[in-house]
């Protein structure tokens, strides 16, 4: 078996991939990628048909050896990277010869990276995922010596890049109504819209919380609420008032009142939103928040078309002889009238 070797890295890495859908009633959460736009977008650079599992790395990546020659791509949160001590750029892919060494540091701008392949990550499925649930004791974070199997890599698309995205830096986050939303008065409502919230450095792949100066958010009657289901994105009211946004392996069932719930289009802003960045939550109706996801839907299928050959310093390329320098030849002594 042959892949990629972790040789050290950061207590946060693990493999994800779209996640366990359809779980719910059994009480295991989606799980899955924090940032599911990057597994799409590293699906454009390696001409995937369907995102492909990753290694997602949260704040700090590793070093890790390639035990086979592979195409990698480098989505997400930027990370400081370099092959051989070559440095390399992000949203972009990457040929790894075997015995080449693969360095990635900490996060740049962002929460999440990704480091995806072209032949994908051969681990066995489990309830139709690969991706670790580490709450739900399914699978577990990556460690130093662990080989990551790869499947067969029989295409090279290094050299494509796509350019970043602009949701690493806070801004407005959309949401719609929750089923509590009405126990909070319009008062409140109006407090929270008008309201600029700072990251927390509190937060994991469960939720992320929030901070504000002022008093906390309360809702009526909220000691008597029963616990009921509950799901990514939703805005749970803690016990001092402050949001904590709820991320895929959040608990099946809450009881904290929620004021409402962010839109599919925005999470991946959201978590990728880093501690100290500031945000405000932006309530739009259900028929906006409709239109907004077709329009996310028909960018993620766009992606590809925005991809791009990258301009490289062939003194830098270690997979040169692999690239089609020439795509035709001519003779100098061949008549130009002869068929």
């Amino acid at each position: 078996m042959s892949g990629l070797r972790i040789t050290s890295c950061g207590p946060t890495l693990s493999i994800q991939d779209m996640g366990r859908p359809g779980y719910l009633e059994q009480g295991l959460s989606i799980s899955g990628v924090a940032d599911q736009l990057a597994l799409y977008e590293a699906g454009a650079l390696l001409s995937h048909n369907e995102p492909q599992a990753a290694i997602e790395m949260a704040g700090i990546g590793g070093a890790f050896k390639a035990e086979t020659d592979m195409t990698i791509a480098l989505t997400g949160a930027s990370m400081k990277a370099s092959i051989d001590s070559t440095q390399v750029g992000w949203n972009a892919t990457h040929f790894l010869s075997k015995g080449s060494d693969l360095k990635i540091g900490g996060v740049q701008n962002g929460v999440y990276g990704y480091l995806s392949f072209r032949a994908g990550i051969s681990t066995k499925p489990f309830l139709g995922s690969r991706s670790a649930h580490l709450r739900g004791g399914i699978g577990k974070a990556l460690q130093a010596g662990e080989l990551i199997p790869l499947g067969q890599d029989n295409a090279n698309t290094a050299g494509i890049g796509l350019n970043s995205d602009k949701r690493f830096c806070g801004g407005v986050i959309r949401i719609v109504p929750s089923v509590q939303s009405a126990l909070f008065s319009q008062q409140e409502q109006r407090r929270f819209a008008n309201t600029v919230f700072i990251r927390s450095s509190r937060g994991n792949r469960m939720g992320v919380a929030f901070d504000f100066e002022g008093d906390g958010f309360a809702a009526e009657g909220q000691l008597s609420i029963l616990s009921e289901i509950i799901a990514v994105g939703d805005i749970q009211m803690t016990g001092d008032g402050r949001p904590f946004v709820l991320l895929p392996e959040c608990q099946t069932t809450g009881g904290y009142p929620r004021i409402g719930t962010v839109i599919p289009a925005d999470l991946p802003k959201l978590v990728q939103t880093a501690p100290g960045k500031k945000v405000t939550f932006q309530m739009i109706t259900l028929p906006k928040a409709l239109d907004a996801q077709k329009t996310f839907e028909d960018d993620i299928k766009r992606l590809s078309e925005m991809a791009f050959p990258l301009l490289r310093d062939p003194s830098t390329i270690n997979d040169l002889l692999s690239y089609q320098l020439i795509s035709g030849a001519i003779s100098a002594t061949a008549d130009s009238k002869e068929s």
